[in-house]
């Protein structure tokens, strides 16, 4: 146990049994415990495996290569249909967690083959996602912006495509272009 992680468990009102679960299977699968994007995260010689995160209807262990584990008892789950890889195990109670213990384990060994082995996710490339028309038309209209936009990393490029494309009104995405220019222009991400 990480002492830096008591914090999230401590804190928690409404899942603290069913993390205390999560915690202690993670922990017997001899994950190193750690502290990353403000949640317990699960690691295997420095890479990810799994991380433990609640929402308001359901506490879940997120496997980072979800999309490559078996999923022989079908509890993996893609959190919305932009997630390329990760997969959520979701549970409501702590009954749950308890009745599929040796599952959660064996997922757990799973993974941790699949980095041993080395296997990759293909991930979508960038020139596959859509392009919303009002940013197309301003690509196409400003050399500065379409070479900030380029210069970019593929994974700020697919996160300005995707919010840029996901507003169902043109107003919205112009109004949404309009908004991140500077910040393309500046060679930052949507978040940064």
């Amino acid at each position: 146990m990480n002492p830096k992680v008591d914090f999230y468990f401590n804190k928690a009102k409404k899942w603290q049994k069913e993390l205390e679960q999560l915690r202690t299977i993670a922990l017997d699968c001899g994950l190193t415990e750690e502290l990353k994007w403000g949640c317990p995260c699960y690691t295997f010689q420095k890479s990810n495996m799994v991380l433990i995160h609640v929402f308001k209807e359901y506490c879940a262990f997120l496997f980072f290569k979800g999309v490559l584990l078996n999923d022989a008892h079908g509890i993996l789950v893609q959190q919305t249909e932009n997630v390329q890889s990760a997969r959520q195990a979701r549970f409501t109670n702590v009954g749950e967690i308890a009745d599929l213990k040796a599952t959660l384990k064996a997922y757990i060994y799973e993974a941790i083959e699949v980095e041993k082995a080395g296997l990759e996710v293909d991930f979508k490339k960038t020139e596959e996602f859509t392009v919303a028309k009002e940013f197309q038309y301003k690509l196409d209209r400003i050399p500065a912006l379409k070479a900030a936009f380029e210069a970019l990393t593929p994974g700020r490029q697919k996160g300005y495509l995707l919010y840029f494309s996901q507003a169902k009104q043109s107003k919205t995405r112009e109004a949404r272009v309009e908004k991140y220019i500077p910040q393309i222009l500046d060679g930052k991400g949507l978040d940064d």
